[in-house]
């Protein structure tokens, strides 16, 4: 009788090892599997990005392809990570390059109105999960955004993508020459493309997250600042030209903007380019701690009084 109690008592521990072994294995797996994702860093790029933030927040957008959708569906699927569908994002950014060059090719960007870019290229936003986006979003990435509101108002727009970074490299200067280096790039512009009259310069703040975020019907923003250096002889152009965007956004928007700040003095760069044109502006978006969805609401805000005030100002 007692070897008969122990037979079955072994019997019935069989399929509790097998389970904990099971469970030990798919953890491993699991585990392994998203450590080598996240570590690996796929890299899809800033402009995937924002079509797929602008399509969160806008579902009346209708893409032309299906590639937004793939992404979608790749990055939301439980099993993303297990069954290594991220391998699907290398193709994915495959295309598009082959999209971007295309639209190279056919020169779509000949005649731009505006350009936007970042003397502060490398400041970021508040990390995107790697499992979602693997991306971590800058400064550029809003560049993008605001690219892709104005056309769509029927504005060309181009963005700088050079390297603030390597210039500064390539000549041995520190961080403090950005607006040097962004300077070489802006005449650059203005020399190839003779259409463009208003340069953006896209920043962001570094204070903390209560002083960069504020809650519009039931809606989070990232605030705007604009900078204007009073160094620049005719600083007060410019000054007047943004004055009409802060008294649209604070009527539209109220709370979103901080307002003007006026920089100049000694020790101060006081230019930051503005003597460049006179529809030049220094735009901060949010700080280091806020999301890129709410760097997207505030630059849907801002494009949308930009277009208007150009449009008067285009006659």
């Amino acid at each position: 009788m007692r070897k008969k109690f122990i037979a079955k008592k072994r019997k019935k521990k069989k399929p509790k090892i097998k389970f904990l072994l099971f469970a030990l294995v798919f953890f491993f797996s699991f585990y392994v599997t998203y450590e080598y994702l996240a570590q690996s860093n796929f890299k899809i790029s800033d402009q995937v990005l924002v079509k797929l933030l602008l399509k969160q927040s806008n579902n009346h957008i209708k893409e032309k392809t299906g590639m937004l959708d793939k992404v979608k569906k790749m990055v939301t699927n439980p099993t993303f990570l297990i069954n290594k569908n991220y391998k699907g994002l290398v193709k994915l950014e495959q295309e598009v390059k082959k999209e971007k060059r295309e639209k190279e090719l056919k020169n779509t960007v000949a005649e731009p109105l505006i350009y936007i870019y970042n003397s502060h290229q490398t400041e970021e936003y508040a990390p995107s999960s790697i499992a979602e986006y693997s991306v971590t979003p800058t400064v550029l990435v809003g560049s993008y955004i605001l690219e892709e509101r104005l056309e769509q108002a029927g504005f060309e727009t181009l963005v700088e993508e050079r390297s603030i970074k390597n210039l500064l490299n390539e000549n041995k200067w520190n961080y403090n020459y950005s607006y040097r280096a962004s300077r070489i790039y802006l005449d650059d512009v203005k020399n190839n493309y003779r259409t463009i009259k208003y340069f953006i310069d896209f920043h962001r703040d570094s204070l903390s997250y209560d002083k960069t975020t504020i809650e519009i019907e039931g809606k989070s923003y990232a605030k705007l600042l604009f900078l204007i250096g009073l160094e620049n002889p005719n600083y007060m152009k410019n000054l007047s030209f943004t004055e009409k965007i802060v008294a649209k956004l604070n009527e539209r928007y109220p709370g979103l903007c901080k307002g003007i700040y006026k920089k100049g003095g000694e020790g101060v760069n006081g230019v930051y380019n503005q003597d460049s044109s006179e529809y030049t502006i220094l735009l901060e978006v949010g700080g280091p701690d806020n999301k890129i969805t709410e760097v997207l609401n505030s630059v849907n805000a801002f494009s949308e009084v930009f277009s208007e005030v150009i449009t008067v100002n285009e006659g």
